[in-house]
């Protein structure tokens, strides 16, 4: 819809009224007329211009004055438009009536131009001012959101730096998921389900994937060599102590649910298998969020090509080659069906935010 700051639609079936109500009104304002409620209705939600304010008659011929308020206060885009009915001067049990209905104001006839102007000029400025309120808020929440993030992923990058990795890797794995997710979007299978999803909050998430890693001690995260079995358990244990991290910060920032949201699933899935044979659930094929299906081979994939404590550096193409023999196995075969096209890109990204 076309918000109009400046526009005021006139409701009445009488034309004389709305000529007087237009010739008061019309230095300050743009004026739409509408003959009756369906042509109001018409110019709301077919033309899809929402005005400024509503000077709105009862009683009118078909759709009524009621009807057509009903409908502006139950849907989103119209029902903060005040509405201001059109009324006789002894109509109290209507006003009334219409004021319990959602109606901000009224004005009576006979018009009185005074009166009319100055109710008009207090709710459209009330209209503007609870409407610059509301963007205002909605600044300051997205900017709380934004720190938020920043923190919790500068966090994400004190754990990579503990774990002898590089603030790189948390840029990598964003670029290659986004980079992925981007690709899953042409496909048909998972379009839709993507399309209700908030894609920029899921892709920052993924810098989460290892937040666990914080409770596993050094002895077991920089050991070079291959873990013992009791070592690898504890080890595994990093993406339950992620998962909990995340939902201690859920209890607080309600708000940011859909981004925690993906956090926890990434956190907490990216190393289940396709074929069930993963930790910590031991979850199967589609089980799996979808999210951490997508950090799972980007996280392999970005330590196989850089050297790690307890290996050395693989090439790309040796990388690709693992991925690609998992299909199935470790990866959802869909996702690994995309690497070979994806595969100049990924080398990029490695090339361009090196350890």
């Amino acid at each position: 819809m076309i918000e109009n700051n400046n526009v005021i639609l006139i409701v009445d079936d009488i034309e004389i009224n709305r000529i007087i109500l237009r010739e008061i009104l019309q230095d300050d304002y743009e004026i739409i007329e509408a003959a009756d409620g369906s042509e109001a209705l018409k110019v709301l939600f077919e033309d899809k211009i929402i005005p400024t304010a509503v000077l709105l008659d009862i009683i009118m011929p078909g759709i009524d004055g009621f009807q057509v308020l009903d409908k502006i206060k139950s849907s989103d885009e119209t029902k903060n438009i005040p509405v201001l009915f059109i009324t006789a001067a002894d109509s109290d049990e209507t006003e009334s009536r219409g004021l319990k209905s959602g109606a901000a104001d009224y004005v009576t006839k006979p018009f009185n131009h005074d009166v009319v102007r100055a109710r008009v000029d207090n709710h459209v400025s009330l209209a503007q001012y609870q409407h610059s309120l509301e963007e205002l808020v909605a600044k300051k929440a997205s900017e709380v959101t934004e720190t938020y993030e920043q923190t919790i992923e500068v966090l994400a990058m004190i754990i990579e730096y503990r774990n002898q990795e590089s603030g790189a890797h948390i840029r990598r794995t964003k670029l290659l998921t986004e980079t992925m997710i981007m690709r899953l979007m042409r496909i048909d299978k998972f379009r839709e389900g993507l399309l209700k999803e908030n894609l920029t909050s899921l892709i920052k998430a993924s810098a989460l994937h290892d937040i666990g890693k914080i409770g596993i001690p050094d002895s077991i995260l920089l050991k070079p060599g291959k873990l013992t079995d009791e070592e690898f358990d504890e080890m595994r244990k990093h993406t339950t102590i992620g998962s909990d991290l995340i939902h201690s910060v859920s209890s607080s920032l309600p708000d940011n649910d859909k981004y925690l949201k993906y956090a926890d699933d990434i956190c907490h899935y990216h190393h289940e298998r396709w074929d069930g044979k993963g930790y910590p659930k031991g979850l199967k094929a589609e089980e799996i969020p979808l999210a951490a299906r997508v950090v799972s081979i980007v996280d392999v994939y970005d330590a196989l090509v850089n050297t790690r404590c307890y290996k050395p550096a693989f090439t790309h193409e040796e990388s690709i080659a693992i991925i690609m023999e998992s299909r199935g196995l470790q990866f959802d075969p869909d996702l690994v069906d995309i690497i070979p096209e994806l595969s100049d890109t990924f080398a990029q990204i490695v090339e361009n935010y090196k350890d």
